[in-house]
C-alpha cells in the first residue's frame, strides 16, 4: 500500500498573528472561511483542499518551505485584483514553460508571514 492514489485534503500555513493571517486569506485572497478556533486556528476551503491557518504553540518554530500554487484561469485578472488589494508580487505574470499546445504562466508573492505563494495558469495556444 502506498499514497499514489491519496488526495491531499489539508495544508498547514503557519502565521505569526492570527487575525492578520485570517484577514489576508479571507479578505485579500478571497478564500472561503469555513470556521475558526481563535487564537490559533482557522480553516478555509480552497477547491478540494482545506487550508489550516495556524499560530504555532509557544516555543515551537514555524516551518516554512513549500510554496503553494493557486491555479487560476485568468492570471492577469487575478494578479490585477490582488495588486489592488495591496499584495506585492515579485514580478509580473510571465511564461515559465511553452509546449506546442500550451503555455504555463506564473507569478509569485508572499503572505504577511513570509509564506511563499504563487498564481499559476495554463493557457492553450490557438
Amino acid at each position: 500500500m502506498d499514497l499514489s492514489s491519496a488526495k491531499i485534503t489539508q495544508l498547514l500555513i503557519p502565521v505569526d498573528e492570527f487575525e492578520r493571517g485570517v484577514a489576508f486569506y479571507r479578505d485579500t485572497l478571497g478564500i472561503r472561511l469555513l470556521f475558526s478556533a481563535p487564537p490559533q486556528m482557522a480553516f478555509f476551503q480552497c477547491g478540494e483542499v482545506r487550508l489550516l491557518i495556524g499560530v504555532m504553540p509557544a516555543g515551537q518554530k514555524a516551518q516554512r518551505g513549500s510554496a503553494i500554487y493557486f491555479s487560476v484561469t485568468d492570471i492577469e485578472e487575478v494578479y490585477a485584483s490582488l495588486r489592488e488589494k495591496g499584495v506585492e508580487f515579485k514580478a509580473s505574470p510571465h511564461v515559465v514553460n511553452r509546449s506546442a499546445q500550451s503555455e504555463t504562466w506564473l507569478v509569485e508573492f508572499i503572505d504577511p508571514d513570509g509564506n511563499q505563494l504563487a498564481l499559476l495558469s495554463e493557457k492553450r495556444i490557438a
